[in-house]
C-alpha cells in the first residue's frame, strides 16, 4: 500500500488511532495477498486479485454498498463481503480527511456471487444499529441527448456525435408518435465504456455546447432494469413500439394472430406502443421473430419481449432508499413530443384495474404551478371526479380507490414505540372495512418512522402493494406514480 494510503488513514477513526488503522490494513493485505492503491478519491483493494488471468468480470458482477459507517474500513468490510464469494475488486470512496464517504463498490468474479451478496447482505447489521444497503451496480455507458432538431435522421446524429465525442458505438433514435418522418427531439448515445461516456458528458454538460446551431441537453440515461434470465424465460407478453396513434387494438390483435389464429389473448395499446399478451410463450417468441420490423398501418414496428417487474422487491427496494423512483420507467409528460424521457427501455406498465376491468391510463399530469390571474373562473369539484394521475401521495390514492370501489374510507390507527436512543417511532395500522373479514384484517408495514406524515404515507404504500397482490386492484404503474415525489 502506498504512502498516500497510509497517511489517508491517520486520525480517521474516533476509536482506532492512525497507527492501528495502518496496521489493520497492512495485515489484511498480507493475509489476502491483494494490493491496495488510493487514487482519485477512492481506495482500490484488488482489481485484479492475486493470480487472476484473463479479462475483468463481465457487466453485472458489481454491487453498490451504501450507509457504511464513516469510520469503517477494508479490514472490517472485506471479510463481510467475502461471505458471498471471491472479491475481484473492492473500491471504498474516501474523503480528503481520511474518513470514508459512506459508500463502496464491490466487484465479484461472477454474477451469481453478486446476486448472493445482495440477498444476504442488503439490510445487514454491520454494527449495532447500523444497517448497510446493497444493490446491483451497473456501469452506465449511455447518455441522453435532448433538444435535437426533429428533422435529423439517425445517421446524421451518429455522425455528428462521433465528430464531437470519442468512443461512440451507437445512437438510438425514436420516431415521433404523430409524424414518423421526424424524431422525438432526443436520442440515446451508447459509448464503448463508462469512462468514454463520462468524458463525453464532461465535454457536453456545460450547457453551451451546440449541435446544428441548437444548445443541447445532456445527462446520464437512466439504466434499464435488468431481469434475470429465468424470469425472462417465462414471459409471454410482447412489447410493440413505434405504432401509429391511429392504429387500434383490434388491428394489432388481427396482425399478430395472422401467423397463428387464436394465439393472442389480448392487446393493450397506449399511445404509440402496446402490450400483446399470448396464451403460450412459444407463440409469443415465434410472433416476435415474425413481426419485428413488419409494417402496420404504414409504420415499421419494433417487437421485443416485455420485461416484467418484481413488484414486491421493487417496492421494498424503494422503501429502503436503494433505487430512484423513476429509474426504470419512461417519464411521461403532458406534452410528450416536446419533453424528453431519459430512460431507454420498458414504458409504463399496464393501466390500473378496478373491479376487474381495465381502464385507460391517461398521461401523467405535469407537476408545476401556473399563475392565478384575478377574474379566473373557478368551478367547485369533488376529488373523486378527478383521475388517479392527479394524485401524488399514497394516502390520497388509497382513499380514491376505496371510493371508486364503493368501499368505506380506510381507517388509520396510530401506534408508537421508543428507540434505543430515546426517539419516538411511529407506525400506522390500516383497516379497510370492506375487506376486513377477508384474507387479511389489517395492513401494517414492517418499518417505523420518526414523523407522522412519513408513517401514514408508508402505511398507505404498504397497503396499496398488498391490495395489488391480493385483490388485483392496482397496477405497478400506480405505485410508480406514487414514488415520483
Amino acid at each position: 500500500m502506498n504512502e498516500e494510503n497510509i497517511d489517508g488513514t491517520n486520525g480517521c477513526s474516533k476509536v482506532r488511532t492512525g497507527t492501528q488503522n495502518e496496521a489493520a490494513l497492512l495485515a489484511l493485505m498480507e493475509k489476502t495477498g491483494y494490493n491496495m492503491v488510493q487514487e482519485n478519491g477512492q481506495r482500490k483493494f484488488g482489481g485484479p486479485p492475486p493470480g487472476w488471468e484473463g479479462p475483468p468480470p463481465p457487466r453485472g458482477c458489481e454491487v453498490f454498498v451504501g450507509k457504511i459507517p464513516r469510520d469503517m474500513y477494508e479490514d472490517e468490510l472485506v471479510p463481510v463481503f467475502e461471505r458471498a464469494g471471491k472479491i475481484y475488486e473492492f473500491r471504498l470512496m474516501m474523503e480528503f480527511s481520511g474518513e470514508n464517504r459512506g459508500y463502496a463498490f464491490v466487484m465479484y468474479t461472477t454474477k451469481e456471487e453478486a446476486q448472493l451478496a445482495i440477498r444476504i447482505l442488503n439490510n445487514y447489521e454491520i454494527r449495532p444499529g447500523k444497517f448497510i444497503g446493497v444493490c446491483v451496480s451497473l456501469d452506465n455507458c449511455r447518455l441522453f441527448i435532448g433538444a435535437i432538431p426533429k428533422e435529423k435522421k439517425k445517421e446524421e446524429i451518429l455522425d455528428e456525435m462521433k465528430k464531437v465525442t470519442e468512443g461512440v458505438v451507437d445512437v438510438i433514435v425514436y420516431p415521433s408518435a404523430t409524424d414518423k418522418t421526424k424524431n422525438r427531439g432526443f436520442a440515446f448515445v451508447e459509448y464503448e465504456s463508462h469512462r468514454a461516456a463520462a468524458m463525453a458528458r464532461r465535454k457536453l454538460i456545460p450547457g453551451t455546447f451546440q449541435l446544428w446551431g441548437h444548445t443541447i441537453q445532456v445527462d446520464w440515461a437512466d439504466p434499464e432494469k435488468e431481469v434475470d434470465e429465468e424470469t425472462m424465460q417465462r414471459v409471454k407478453v410482447l412489447y410493440v413500439r413505434n405504432l401509429m396513434i391511429s392504429t387500434t387494438e383490434e388491428t394489432i390483435k388481427a396482425e399478430f394472430n395472422k401467423f397463428k389464429p387464436g394465439a393472442v389473448e389480448r392487446v393493450k395499446k397506449l399511445r404509440d406502443y402496446a402490450f400483446v399478451h399470448f396464451f403460450n410463450r412459444e407463440d409469443a417468441v415465434a410472433a416476435m421473430s415474425v413481426m419485428n420490423g413488419k409494417c402496420i398501418d404504414g409504420a415499421s414496428i419494433e417487437v421485443t419481449l416485455a420485461k416484467p417487474v418484481n413488484k414486491e422487491n421493487t417496492w421494498r427496494q424503494h422503501l429502503n432508499g436503494q433505487i430512484s423512483p423513476n429509474s426504470e420507467n419512461l417519464i411521461v409528460f403532458a406534452n410528450k413530443e416536446e419533453s424528453h424521457p431519459k430512460t431507454l427501455g420498458k414504458p409504463p406498465t399496464l393501466p390500473t384495474r378496478l373491479n376487474g376491468q381495465h381502464s385507460p391510463s391517461p398521461p401523467e399530469i405535469e407537476r408545476c404551478t401556473y399563475p392565478f390571474f384575478p377574474g379566473t373562473k373557478l368551478t367547485p369539484i369533488s376529488m373523486y371526479s378527478l383521475k388517479s394521475n392527479h394524485f401524488n401521495s399514497a394516502v390520497m390514492h388509497l382513499d380514491y380507490y376505496c371510493n371508486k370501489n364503493n368501499w368505506a374510507p380506510p381507517e388509520y390507527y396510530l401506534y408508537s414505540t421508543t428507540s434505543q436512543d430515546g426517539k419516538v417511532l411511529l407506525v400506522y395500522k390500516i383497516v379497510i372495512p370492506a375487506i376486513a373479514n377477508g384474507s387479511q384484517s389489517y395492513f401494517m408495514p414492517d418499518k417505523l418512522c420518526t414523523t407522522l406524515e412519513d408513517a401514514k404515507e408508508l402505511a398507505a404504500q404498504f397497503t396499496l402493494l398488498h391490495l395489488d397482490r391480493e385483490h388485483n386492484l392496482f397496477s405497478l404503474d400506480l405505485c410508480r406514480r406514487i414514488w415520483r415525489k
